[in-house]
């Protein structure tokens, strides 16, 4: 399976210290020079620029290739390059949250996963506690999502442990 990701559910699970469930979903994930690059940014956390500088063997840094990125327009250099390199890799799925972005994602062909829906099968999988890992996220300067959506996640959390 490939999986390319983005910057921000890489980020943001570095920095609930979540970024294990990657690696128990996926097995590896492939991360863009681009996004390397913004997560190694002086003002990115020091929890986060301290993983990137010496990744686990599970996330393999790649670059894509200039002419595809520069076909897509209108986006940031990470985003950019995750597709570019999700279309180039024949990825299973793109790691992303930004609206723009995905849906040229999905103009592209590919499937998109954001960082709820990772969690929400890390979640199905028992790896996590859904709720105590939003109210993490929620800490962050992560863009929750509006409570509606919140407790549609939640519900469908309640509902796969009450069937269980």
């Amino acid at each position: 399976m490939i999986i390319v990701s983005d910057t921000t559910p890489i980020h943001y699970l570095i920095l609930i210290q979540r970024e294990s469930v990657l690696l128990a979903i996926f097995g590896k994930i492939v991360i863009p020079d681009a996004v390397v690059e913004e997560l190694r940014h002086e003002r990115t956390p020091v929890l986060v620029s301290d993983w990137i500088v010496n990744p686990p063997d599970w996330a393999l840094i790649k670059s894509a290739q200039t002419e595809l990125t520069q076909k897509i327009s209108g986006l940031g250099r990470g985003e950019t390059a995750a597709i570019a390199l999700a279309i180039e890799e024949g990825a299973d799925a793109v790691l992303m949250d930004d609206r723009k972005a995905i849906r040229e994602a999905r103009i592209n062909g590919l499937t998109v996963l954001t960082t709820f829906s990772v969690l929400e099968l890390a979640a199905a999988r028992k790896l996590i506690d859904l709720e105590v890992v939003l109210d993490e996220l929620s800490q962050t300067s992560f863009r929750m999502p509006p409570e509606e959506i919140l407790e549609e996640y939640l519900n469908r959390d309640r509902k796969r442990k009450f069937e269980a």
